[in-house]
């Protein structure tokens, strides 16, 4: 599991970290285009960047789909639980079984709809309009991202029946800092 953690947070990092590069390309190759430069503005001319905000879409795209599973893994997504934190202990387990495993059905039952959508895609020369990439392609991020979704959904209940814990996202806590250490001059990080 620790390769599929590791593998969804990569994929994540690097396609936010690609799209922030792209969008920032395409705007400075817009404003150097406004200069009068000799040698610059004919390189800049030569230069397209018109498939920046196509290309940065569907990454975001990717992105959403597999940050959702991301989401659930780690516990982070919105969740309205006032009334279910109000029930005894045991309806309280089965209510939150219940509805991660309604979460589990929707994420399959998208991610299989997205499949088929896809296969079906894929025998047509469907394309996207500026970089003519075939449409099943960018659209297998449903199928992918869905179902890693309702895997982590089904993490998290296996955990749960297990353990009779959450994934809860500690809003305080930073990743490489241990609270019990000290800096170099000895004050208390």
């Amino acid at each position: 599991m620790k390769f599929l953690d590791h593998l969804e947070e990569w994929l994540i990092a690097t396609l936010m970290a690609l799209a922030t590069l792209v969008v920032f390309v395409a705007v400075v190759h817009r404003y150097l285009s406004g200069f009068a430069i000799p040698g610059l503005q004919d390189w800049l001319i030569q230069l397209n960047t018109s498939w920046a905000q196509e290309l940065t879409i569907f990454m975001f795209v990717w992105m959403a789909k597999f940050g959702a599973a991301y989401g659930v893994r780690t516990g982070i997504h919105v969740g309205v639980d006032v009334l279910v934190n109000r029930l005894n202990d045991n309806w309280r387990g089965k209510m939150i079984v219940f509805g991660l495993a309604a979460g589990a059905l929707f994420t399959g039952i998208v991610g299989t709809l997205g499949a088929t959508f896809c296969y079906e895609l894929s025998h047509t020369t469907s394309t996207s309009e500026v970089l003519e990439l075939p449409m099943w392609m960018v659209y297998m991020a449903i199928p992918l991202g869905s179902y890693l979704m309702c895997f982590r959904f089904l993490q998290v209940i296996w955990n749960f029946i297990r353990t009779g814990e959450l994934p809860k996202h500690d809003h305080a806590h930073v990743e490489g800092l241990d609270p019990d250490k000290e800096d170099i001059a000895g004050a208390k990080i």
